[in-house]
């Protein structure tokens, strides 16, 4: 039986730039506020940090009262909420997130947050939707086999390669947008054109055969795979030698697909604990770039935020690395709880740099709290968020081989004149994102119109115009001529961590995003607070009012 223990080593990260291509491309809010002095207003709506153990009794908690909490919230007795998630602040207010069910099926578009001051007595409800969850008929007039073959015709279309259902459709009530419906909700696998693994839901009226919605359930963005010093890694000695395992941050491990497509693939060792070589010609390298990627994303995430892990409940996801031959993309996948990185064209650039393992991570931690659908500004919302602490963690590890900066994938060179993959200042740089709403941004590529929430986190961070920040220029305007003074990007953080986790949900919008940002800076700041208007500034700032 071998002996475990962990041990910290120095270990030499990949570095090299890479080209690759870019993908191509309503909620409620209410709140209060009361008048307590801004700091003390800022400490006591900051989420408490909690062991698993205390998050788990939370859970159990909610669990237990969810029944009077339907009934209190005035829902119909065919609904019945399903306890997702909790956030408690330090003045006692607890946030907690439910899913719904309307006889047995799930309500897509039917989550909620309630928020309970610490007296037991609701402040405010956040909905995903303020319809009524009713429908005339749980029994569908479409087949299941046809909503399937409708599925697979449609992913087909965007040129998916062994298009087939995952599984059986099942029966739901679509809320998301309209009247609540009988609908199947189809999942399609195979492989995407730009050889992603495919998970496209459609969703479909189980009595017309209409297509409702669809969605992408693989998140996937692109990064950089850079030169990034020498790092520690936490690891595992078995045996004789030692793995990927971090055991300090939830068994968070490492492994190595060599160019398959799927499983879990196999846990790399060494015997020495010194990984890699700083180029990417070592298999090891790219594992040594995501391991230590994942790590400092956890460490910002908990120590910044107070979140133990992508779910909040200590237990780490894991990375792999050598996914398929000339794979230029990483992804996120709920389903196997990971994020996987590609090699890069030639098999020769793997894309595993540090705010692409941030952008990854980020995405499962949207989906275990917000759970905004991969589609239309709800979409874009996702994506920017993934940017926004992809960028945050870049500040946050504080490593000198990469400072901190506004721009996404400086050193990809994707443009072959060393320009960025995406600007936050001013998103058009890029020749597709979008600076500013407008109706319709929703059409646009997730990835793209992402460029809104991006330009408004640029200018409530740092504010509007010319300036350098860490030797780099920017010159952020706004959509209304306005001139925005930043907050600061700490604050700005925080704000935004605290609106996805406690006020956004599935359906948000960019409208809504404004809400639930200006309800979270509220809590933090005080509503009469500098935060506060800067929040609205910035969103004037892109056309969002």
């Amino acid at each position: 039986m071998p002996m475990h223990a962990r041990k910290r080593r120095t270990a030499v990260v990949a570095g090299a730039a890479v080209a690759t291509a870019a993908l191509i491309a309503t909620g409620m809010t209410t709140g209060s506020a009361g008048a307590a002095p801004v700091k003390d207003r800022a400490a006591g709506a900051t989420a408490v940090k909690l062991s698993a153990s205390q998050r788990a009794e939370l859970l159990r908690d909610a669990n237990a009262t969810k029944a009077d909490t339907a009934k209190a919230l005035g829902l119909g007795g065919k609904e019945k909420l399903v306890v997702k998630d909790v956030v408690k602040d330090a003045d006692g207010t607890m946030h907690t997130r439910y899913n719904r069910t309307y006889e047995g099926l799930p309500v897509l578009g039917g989550d909620l947050v309630v928020h309970q001051a610490r007296s037991g007595k609701v402040k405010s409800v956040t909905k995903a939707t303020k319809a009524t969850i009713a429908v005339a008929s749980l029994t569908p007039k479409l087949a299941p086999a046809t909503a399937s073959a409708s599925a697979v015709k449609l992913a087909k279309a965007d040129d998916t390669t062994q298009a087939k259902p995952n599984r059986s459709p099942r029966k739901v009530i679509w809320a998301s947008a309209g009247k609540p419906t009988l609908a199947w909700e189809t999942v399609v696998g195979g492989v995407q054109k730009d050889g992603t693994p495919n998970e496209l839901h459609v969703i479909t009226d189980a009595t017309t055969g209409k297509k409702l919605f669809e969605y992408q359930g693989i998140e996937t963005g692109v990064g950089n795979s850079e030169y990034s010093g020498k790092v520690d890694l936490g690891t595992t000695q078995e045996g004789s030698g030692y793995t990927l395992t971090d055991t300090e941050r939830g068994n968070h491990k490492t492994t190595n697909l060599a160019h398959a497509e799927d499983g879990e693939g196999s846990p790399f060792t060494d015997e020495d604990d010194t990984w890699g070589n700083g180029q990417g010609d070592d298999e090891q390298t790219a594992a040594v770039d995501a391991h230590y990627g994942a790590a400092a994303t956890w460490d910002y995430y908990k120590n910044v935020h107070g979140r133990s892990g992508i779910k909040g409940d200590g237990v780490g996801a894991y990375s792999r690395v050598h996914y398929g031959n000339d794979y230029v993309n990483a992804f996120w996948d709920d389903s196997c709880f990971c994020m996987t990185y590609g090699d890069g064209e030639g098999n020769s650039h793997p894309l595993t740099a540090l705010d692409v393992a941030a952008h990854e991570m980020s995405h499962g931690v949207t989906s275990n709290t917000a759970g905004l659908e991969y589609s239309g500004e709800s979409g874009g919302l996702n994506e920017a968020t993934s940017d926004i602490f992809g960028n945050s963690v870049e500040f946050y590890a504080d490593n000198s081989e990469d400072v901190g900066d506004y721009l996404i994938g400086e050193k990809i060179d994707i443009n072959g004149d060393g320009t960025p993959l995406r600007y936050m200042d001013k998103p058009s740089k890029d020749g597709a994102s979008k600076d500013d709403w407008y109706d319709g941004v929703g059409d646009v590529d997730v990835h793209y119109s992402s460029g809104v929430a991006n330009h408004f986190f640029y200018l409530l961070s740092e504010g509007s115009g010319q300036k350098e920040i860490n030797g780099v220029e920017y010159d952020s305007p706004t959509a209304d001529g306005s001139t925005v003074e930043g907050i600061g990007r700490d604050k700005a953080e925080k704000i935004w961590y605290k609106a996805l986790t406690t006020y956004m949900t599935s359906t948000t919008d960019y409208h809504a995003a404004r809400e639930a940002t200006l309800s979270a800076a509220s809590d933090l700041y005080g509503a009469d607070s500098a935060e506060y208007k800067g929040v609205d500034a910035a969103w004037a700032g892109v056309n969002v009012k």
